[in-house]
């Protein structure tokens, strides 16, 4: 019940925060909602000494959802299969290339970059922190988030080709950084861990070879159920039994959630809409997996945006903050400069395109999930408001602009 009732305010709130977007801000859906958010977080900061009482009973209700379980372990498995259920496998095969390098060698390029240069730079900061949470902050950043990503892909008016390789990289990048993120987390708890090269390399394969060989079947098999019946009511259930039961298959079996859903949305909007489905069916079934994308994005952004309210003396870590997303950011230049430069992909990159997927490169609930998923520690909050700052950052400002820099860039190329 308690579930149910936060949940509910959320949603409450989060098509109240909706409706004044369209209305007055006219921005994108998420980026507004979390702008609002994040002003309502700050105003009831300011007057919560003269509405104590409604000020504590917000902060605990935010503070009692478990948002690393909620999303890591729930939303984030609808979202990622309403993203890729509209990912054309024809566009995903030419960009094949691109998307498995960006998605592996570049995590672990960024997590190592960031880690690196926060250690050095910590110091000079007035920051210490240890080289092996310095990595973990390397690892839970470095993907970039498949929600905030395509949620800004729709608004942003760019070539299919380039698209394809930021929403491909960006779907495909979790199951890596999440394997990293907890190989670095054990580090942490325990130097007795055994950490080998061969062990890393089974527990990536296991999870993501388990993950979309998992996804592919339940993908087939959806559409072939489909095929016999094709009723659009039945098919949406179909859908959602996938996405609700696979995630408990892939959880029993260890492998990775995320890469499951892809697959499998992969597999039923191209395989299942082609032999499936009749033009009813694919016209509810999409329609039915927007609304729940507009409806999870909406609480997710609504969510970061009042995290404000619980990290503590979250302006305190000013100058930590700022220099953790100039360090993310050329980080995400390193880690896509240096496998364009020394991989010979099919097509070459341009310096425009190495721009925008630079900038395109956006942060979201993944890293602050991660970010609060670590063991209580002295070097938690210093994380967190960095993961904080960086993540806001890139929702807000690179958010709002990939659109007219790659515009801008491209358009320039072309000329």
């Amino acid at each position: 019940m308690e579930l149910y009732y936060s949940f509910s305010v959320l949603i409450v709130i989060a098509s109240f925060f909706a409706y004044l977007n369209l209305r007055y801000l006219k921005l994108p859906s998420t980026i507004g909602i979390m702008i609002i958010a994040m002003l309502a977080s700050i105003i009831l900061v300011v007057t919560g000494s003269l509405f104590p009482k409604a000020f504590n009973h917000f902060s605990t209700l935010l503070s009692d959802v478990d948002f690393t379980e909620v999303l890591m372990g729930a939303m984030l498995n609808f979202l990622l299969f309403a993203g890729a259920i509209h990912i054309n496998l024809i566009d995903l095969k030419e960009q094949r290339g691109p998307v498995i390098i960006f998605s592996t060698v570049s995590v672990v390029i960024s997590t190592f970059a960031v880690g690196g240069i926060l250690y050095y730079l910590g110091p000079i900061l007035g920051v210490h922190v240890p080289f092996i949470y310095c990595l973990l902050f390397g690892a839970l950043i470095s993907p970039t988030d498949p929600i905030a990503v395509m949620g800004v892909l729709k608004e942003a008016k760019v070539k299919k080709s380039l698209e394809t390789k930021v929403a491909g990289e960006s779907l495909f990048n979790d199951g890596v950084a999440v394997v990293v993120f907890a190989v670095i987390l054990q580090l942490t708890q325990s130097s007795e861990v055994e950490i080998s090269f061969l062990n890393i390399s089974w527990l990536l394969i296991k999870e993501a070879l388990g993950g979309f060989v998992l996804g592919t079947l339940l993908g087939l098999g959806a559409s072939n159920a489909m095929r016999k019946i094709d009723d659009y009511k039945v098919s949406v259930l179909i859908t959602l039994s996938v996405v609700m039961g696979g995630y408990l298959i892939a959880h029993s079996m260890h492998i990775s959630g995320p890469l499951t859903m892809v697959a499998a949305g992969i597999v039923i909007g191209n395989y299942g809409k082609r032999t499936a489905m009749s033009a009813t069916t694919k016209d509810y079934l999409n329609k039915f997996w927007e609304l729940i994308d507009e409806i999870l994005n909406a609480v997710l952004f609504l969510f970061i945006g009042f995290e404000l309210l619980i990290i503590q003396n979250i302006t305190s870590y000013w100058i930590i903050g700022t220099a953790s997303i100039v360090i993310v950011l050329f980080s995400r230049f390193l880690s896509i400069y240096i496998p364009v430069l020394l991989i010979p992909f099919k097509n070459k990159f341009s310096n425009g395109t190495i721009k925008v997927l630079v900038w395109g490169g956006l942060r979201g609930g993944v890293s602050i999930a991660l970010a609060l998923s670590m063991d209580e520690g002295p070097y938690k909050p210093t994380l967190i408001a960095a993961t904080y700052f960086v993540v806001v950052f890139s929702i807000i400002v690179q958010g709002l602009t990939v659109g007219k820099v790659a515009s801008r860039v491209l358009s320039k190329e072309e000329e």
